[in-house]
């Protein structure tokens, strides 16, 4: 692995402790906006370098969610700092067959959406496959890209994303590792992942255009970008894995000029993050303790208390038992620490001792708002503490911070409109809803009725969710967010007026406590953004009398769990509960049947939150606690 002085560039603001497992040079940074700013700077500095030398820049450019803040980044370079591209030649790694270059899915829409349009680029110096090409051309067509990416000097620099299959580019796997541009037959998995921007998988086109593996390691220099825990697994299946073509980025390790630049999260099943203590010393925080110990209780299939001396030592942990003493002391401190974050009462108990409860007692009955970005995610992703929380007396809003029109399929629409038409008064209106509801979108913008028509039926859903669980309607507030309101999967960027409708909603319920999605794994990126805002929000309001004494907690469910060493509360369900909490989700019928936004779990939400709260209760009785039915689990964020 050849480590150059571009990839230690990044050492001052990333973490490089690569480990002898691990076959490709990677930095890891706390999040993938500070990375995407540190890509685009050594981008950056390449095109200026090769500017100065009076040459072009050749750069290898990717699509998808991945590079678009390093795009964003660029453009700002440009129209800040006065970054010319007049001299860069660009060639994209791929195209789907069959989209013309207007499709709003096509890679030539997007790269002219978030980079080409807002630069002065010059348009003959751009190539993309185009995904047009008769059957009968393709071989010379492909073969000419590979030309002119020869003829312009080659790739002076790459800039790759991954999928989950492995693949970079197209290359899916079974490619060779000396194969060039060409056709091919998109892995299912590819398109399952690509089936959200499609409006549905059935849309999705099964082959493309796209560099090969070959085309990609001739480049000078490669940086490939990992982003969230979704992306995890993959990741260290190549950095630590051997190169075999079933995972086709595993090919990179050929290379001896590549630097994969990783988030937290997407770093997260690295060996020397998830257990260093095998590949190395540790610096030992109460964290990384409290891992440890649940790691190799999992390992041995023991609970923490029968954890041995000779457990801890056969398994490298020797040096920690030289900070806790015996395995018996630092067993019980872990497992104490776990016991006093299992909680019937998410609200606080009041009148009982709370010193190592993981909630306050006081005030008795709090005021309580729980963040859902979709319509649905409150009673997914908390339903059982949702209840508890109103069963229990406190005072709870729940904030829906977008409409989720964009999740109800044109069928489903398509019921409620003709029902309206009976009883609606505007026939034309209604009859045009209709009309467009019946006719195919894969990628254009709805229209402001039709959006308006999802956007009520996700209102009243959730109306009847959350008046099933006891709660008024005047505690149900809607925020229809303005970054989400596009009428296409493509959002807009967060904005003040987003922020702004935050802080008026905190200010007004001046919350004891808040809940919010922690769980960035979803397909859309809409919690992503529902994070920010209220992170933003917090940040302008922490000296705020409102948020005097707010506590914040973060709840997943959805896609992911957290960890139960990341945990700060977990709150138990009976089997009753766990029963009401599906009844609530069953509210959101739209949802229920056929989900537009699937992931890569095919099981519908309910099935996924019980199966997730049902494996959580299991963990924690494996570990040596009680056996529940069920348990949600929390992480307390502190934002002061």
């Amino acid at each position: 692995m050849k480590i150059t002085d571009k990839s230690i560039a990044y050492e001052s603001a990333g973490t490089i402790e690569e480990t002898r497992l691990e076959k490709i040079h990677n930095v890891v940074f706390e999040d993938s906006i500070t990375a995407s700013k540190m890509v685009a700077q050594e981008i950056a500095a390449l095109i200026r370098e090769k500017g100065k030398q009076g040459s072009k820049c050749v750069l290898g450019l990717a699509t998808g969610s991945s590079p678009i803040r390093v795009y964003d980044e660029l453009i700002r370079l440009h129209k800040e700092e006065g970054l010319s591209f007049r001299n860069v030649i660009t060639f994209n790694l791929d195209e789907y067959y069959g989209l013309s270059r207007e499709n709003p899915e096509s890679y030539h829409y997007f790269m002219q959406e978030q980079l080409f349009d807002h630069i002065d680029v010059l348009p003959e110096n751009i190539h993309i496959p185009d995904g047009t090409v008769a059957p009968d051309d393709i071989e010379d067509y492909c073969k000419s890209y590979e030309l002119k990416i020869k003829s312009a000097g080659g790739l002076d620099f790459q800039l790759l994303g991954i999928g989950r299959t492995g693949h970079i580019g197209f290359n899916e796997p079974g490619s060779h590792v000396n194969s060039r541009t060409r056709l091919v037959t998109l892995d299912h998995i590819t398109r399952v992942d690509a089936s959200s921007s499609f409006m549905g998988i059935q849309n999705v086109p099964r082959k493309a255009i796209t560099m090969g593996i070959g085309t990609v390691l001739v480049a000078k220099r490669i940086v490939l970008l990992g982003w969230g825990n979704h992306k995890a697994q993959i990741l260290r299946d190549t950095i630590e894995g051997e190169i075999s073509s079933e995972v086709p980025a595993t090919y990179l390790q050929r290379h001896g000029n590549t630097t994969f630049i990783l988030d937290t999260e997407a770093a997260s099943e690295l060996t020397r993050i998830n257990t260093p203590w095998l590949v190395g010393t540790c610096h030992w925080t109460e964290l990384l303790k409290r891992r440890a110990v649940i790691w190799l209780s999992k390992q041995l299939k023991k609970s923490i208390l029968k954890l041995t001396d000779r457990d801890y030592n056969a398994h490298d942990m020797s040096d920690l038992l030289q900070i806790e003493g015996t395995a018996y002391d630092l067993n019980i401190k872990v497992f104490n620490t776990l016991q006093r974050s299992i909680t019937g009462w998410p609200g606080g108990k009041h009148n009982a001792d709370d010193t190592y409860r993981p909630e306050r007692s006081q005030p008795q009955r709090k005021r309580v708002i729980i963040f859902s970005p979709h319509p649905d995610d409150d009673v997914i992703s908390m339903g059982g503490t949702f209840d508890r929380l109103v069963e229990q007396g406190h005072e709870v809003h729940v904030v829906y911070q977008t409409s989720g029109n964009i999740a109800v399929s044109n069928n489903e629409a398509l019921k409620f409109a003709r029902i309206a038409r009976q009883y609606s008064s505007d026939i034309k209106t209604m009859d045009m809803i209709i009309s467009e509801l019946t006719e195919e979108i894969t990628g254009g913008t709805s229209s402001l009725p039709v959006r308006n028509l999802k956007g009520l039926i996700r209102r009243e859903e959730s109306l009847l969710a959350t008046a099933f669980l006891g709660l008024p309607e005047s505690n149900v507030h809607f925020l229809d967010l303005p970054f989400y309101e596009t009428g296409q999967k493509k959002k807009n960027k967060l904005s003040s007026v987003d922020v702004q409708l935050m802080t008026e909603i905190i200010k007004k319920v001046a919350p004891h406590q808040i809940y919010a999605a922690g769980d960035l794994a979803d397909p859309h990126g809409t919690h992503k953004v529902c994070l920010e805002a209220l992170f933003a929000a917090l940040e302008e309001l922490k000296d705020h009398k409102s948020l005097k004494d707010c506590w914040v907690w973060l709840y997943r469910g959805a896609w992911h769990e957290w960890e139960i060493h990341e945990m700060d509360m977990a709150v138990p369900m009976s089997p009753d509960q766990v029963i009401k909490k599906r009844l609530a989700i069953f509210y959101h019928q739209s949802q229920k049947d056929g989900v537009m936004f699937q992931g890569d779990d095919p099981r519908e939400f309910w099935v996924r939150a019980e199966d997730r709260n049902r494996a959580t209760a299991q963990q924690f009785n494996k570990l040596g606690f009680a056996d529940y039915a069920a348990i949600e689990t929390f992480k307390r964020y502190r934002f002061r």
